[in-house]
């Protein structure tokens, strides 16, 4: 048998590529309640998905990486939706990595000097923290004492950065490495150092610290857990954004899109609109702008024409008066105290449910109107039921999701409700009828 070059130089090789494959491999428990595990490799705004792996009943998987598989930040995907159910992996490109999940306590590395190098000085860094804390919160007058404290906090930070050397992980140590003084400090000047130091080691340009999850916490980290001298939470929240937008400001704007999103978004689902809208104004809406990012603005615009305390978007619709159709608008009714916006669907069960409670509630309430705004794809099956609740308004929302008065009330589910006051101003965004019950309760 006659054998050319490249078939010799192909032999040659194929040990050698067998040889550069590595694993991530594991265990999730309880078993039962994980079904798959997605791999992503991920960069500063792309998450590039690599491949997946069954979760045996005994919770064990096992990810093969061939030789193409690139160095860096991986991100493994354990449930829906993703963006919650995930944690970080750093991969060197030498060496297999053995891990354990669990629901409770989180993931654990049982082999990869990358990523239990990180788990380790995360472990050792939070002794000292907890040290630190301890001597504070028995107000301690042994000022030796925390001398010695912050000179093992400092020779820890240098251990790990020697040992982490040559390794992808001293980008995450380094960054993290905290204020740490020189000699004893007091509660008060040790708490103002804190926050003054707090983003001097964290490079929001580091391609690596952008590839991961790092950023984004220590952003939620700071916004949620540092205070200033201020009562009142908002004022609070909204300082300590202009603190981190600070720290960020040479990062990329891609990058600065994805971490205030995700801050925006966690103030808003927290009901703190006035926050979100902050953000917005101050901050996103120039990066969508510079992005041209027309859906990112219309989204941040949207939530803010809704926000409890602005005038309702306004709209048309048809009523019978005197045997008559006539147009009306939202701002051109009269007369009551209380208005509810309710979106609703023939074909949304909760729907089918809620709206006969709300008319019936709705009887016993006075000066209270209600308009019904029926998102449908085709008219015949709620127009029957529109006959069920004659105290209503009764409004067709054509195309369903595609509606321009849903559009223009963001609305994703239904039912969705909108309590207005006399004026037309939005006064409460009940999440359900019971909660909109305790809006009419407390007036």
């Amino acid at each position: 048998m006659k054998y050319t070059v490249i078939h010799i130089l192909t032999l040659l090789l194929l040990p050698t590529v067998l040889w550069a494959q590595h694993t991530i491999k594991g265990t999730f428990s309880p078993a039962q309640d994980y079904e798959i595990a997605l791999l992503y490799r991920v960069t500063p705004t792309v998450s590039e998905y690599i491949t997946n792996a069954k979760i045996n009943e005994d919770g064990s998987f096992e990810i093969k990486l061939d030789s193409t598989a690139k160095k860096g930040m991986y991100r493994l995907v354990y449930a829906i939706p993703q963006e919650d159910y995930n944690f970080d992996i750093i991969y060197n490109g030498e060496e297999d990595i053995e891990l354990t999940f669990n629901s409770e306590t989180g993931v654990e590395f049982q082999s990869s000097i990358e990523n239990k190098l990180l788990t380790s000085y995360t472990n050792s860094m939070s002794m000292v923290t907890y040290s630190i804390g301890k001597f504070f919160s028995e107000q301690s007058t042994d000022t030796l004492a925390l001398t010695k404290i912050f000179q093992t906090q400092k020779d820890t930070q240098k251990s790990y950065e020697e040992t982490a050397k040559d390794y992808i992980v001293l980008e995450f140590i380094k960054a993290n490495k905290p204020y740490i003084p020189e000699g004893f400090e007091d509660v008060k000047t040790y708490v103002n150092n804190l926050k003054k130091h707090y983003f001097d080691n964290v490079d929001f340009t580091n391609k690596t610290l952008q590839s991961s999850n790092f950023l984004e916490e220590k952003m939620l980290n700071y916004v949620f857990g540092m205070t200033i001298d201020s009562d009142d939470e908002i004022v609070n929240y909204k300082h300590n954004i202009d603190v981190v937008c600070k720290a960020m400001k040479e990062a990329p704007n891609e990058v600065k899109r994805i971490l205030l999103v995700s801050l925006w978004q966690q103030m808003a689902d927290l009901n703190f609109e006035s926050v979100a809208n902050y953000i917005a104004e101050h901050y996103l809406m120039d990066i969508a702008v510079e992005l041209n990012d027309q859906e990112l603005l219309n989204r941040l615009i949207q939530f803010s024409n809704v926000s409890v305390g602005k005038l309702a978007p306004d709209f048309s619709f048809e009523i019978t008066q005197d045997g008559k159709n006539i147009s009306k608008k939202l701002s051109e009714i009269e007369g009551f105290d209380k208005y509810i916006i309710v979106f609703w669907s023939s074909t949304c069960s909760h729907c089918l449910d809620e709206i006969p409670q709300l008319h019936a509630y709705i009887k016993n309430q006075e000066n209270v109107k209600v308009i019904a705004i029926g998102l449908e794809d085709e008219p015949y099956n709620w127009k029957r039921l529109t006959y069920n609740y004659p105290e209503f308004i009764h409004v067709y929302g054509e195309s369903k999701w595609d509606n321009e008065i849903g559009n223009d009330y963001a609305v994703t589910l239904t039912p969705t409700y909108f309590v207005l006051d006399k004026d037309k101003k939005i006064i409460a965004k009940p999440e359900d009828l019971e909660a909109l019950k305790k809006v009419f309760d407390k007036n």
